[in-house]
């Protein structure tokens, strides 16, 4: 609660500075308390932040996308954003505060109140250091969010970002192409285009036990029955995932086809080598290049 609530309430100053003494009540932030003693949870963390960014204060960034179910709760400062008058300044460890002109237009009907998905991941994409993690970023939590393509690029053109514009619109590309991971961001980037590989199809439908799933990258358009399988999600360690790959692995055997499997490590620290690879079992398996292939600069 917030001083002045505790004071409509009826305390009086002597009675908050008395219950805070006798360890009854403890001081969370300038201004904002919390009427009980012990470890704050979580819940209340993100309301004392609230509390103390004012009345228009919501919660942003990476709390939002938690909240969201965007992204893992982590451990960290809660983050809120509030309008560019409030006298709100970040608070460590606690809460870290964000300004916007634009709180009216991003603001969801949500509870606790925070900014829509679609602000939420344009946010975090002009928050990171790099413009190329500002383009992982879009792909990831927009093919993560089923979040409309269509609804990203009305939110970038009605509140452009001051920051990786162009990164952020590339991004939805990539998402509207077929893209559903950094990790595929970087093998067509680094891998495909950089050695001058031809552009797999993505997300091919696949049927196994009666089911539909979706490979990563094939290359059967251009003549070579291979499939590339990008494996960067900590749940394929699940036992059901790790079932549903073998049961996939076991339906790319009897139907004949070659497969390769990389992790983030493979493409992102030896995107040359894993080039290699896949340029050699796609020679294997019948492409047949329509010019002399690239060759990027650390290569040769």
């Amino acid at each position: 609660m917030t001083r002045a609530q505790l004071l409509a309430y009826g305390h009086t100053k002597a009675d908050i500075v008395a219950n805070l003494e006798a360890g009854r009540w403890q001081r969370v932030l300038p201004r904002v308390y919390a009427t009980f003693t012990g470890p704050l949870p979580r819940n209340a963390r993100m309301h004392a932040a609230l509390r103390y960014g004012g009345g228009h204060a919501v919660l942003s960034h990476r709390t939002a996308a938690e909240e969201w179910r965007l992204l893992p709760i982590e451990e960290g400062p809660i983050e809120i954003t509030v309008p560019y008058a409030s006298s709100a300044v970040s608070q460590s460890p606690l809460v870290e505060v964000h300004r916007s002109r634009a709180l009216p237009y991003s603001t969801a009907e949500a509870w606790p109140p925070r900014t829509k998905p679609t602000d939420t991941i344009v946010d975090l994409a002009v928050s990171q250091p790099t413009a190329r993690d500002a383009v992982h970023v879009v792909v990831d939590l927009v093919s993560r969010s089923k979040v409309p393509v269509s609804a990203m690029r009305d939110c970038v053109s009605m509140r452009p970002p001051f920051r990786f514009r162009a990164e952020i619109q590339r991004g939805l590309e990539l998402v509207d192409g077929g893209l559903m991971s950094a990790l595929e961001v970087e093998f067509k980037e680094q891998v495909e285009e950089r050695h001058g590989l031809p552009p797999g199809d993505r997300q091919t439908a696949i049927e196994v036990d009666g089911k539909t799933l979706w490979e990563d990258v094939t290359y059967d358009s251009h003549g070579a029955a291979l499939t590339v399988r990008l494996d960067g999600r900590a749940t394929h360690a699940m036992a059901a995932i790790a079932f549903r790959d073998r049961r996939r692995d076991n339906a790319a055997e009897l139907a004949g086809r070659a497969r390769l499997v990389y992790g983030w490590q493979d493409v992102r620290d030896s995107p040359c080598e894993v080039a290699a690879e896949v340029r050699a079992i796609l020679l294997r398996e019948g492409w047949r290049p329509a010019a002399r292939h690239v060759t990027c600069l650390a290569c040769s």
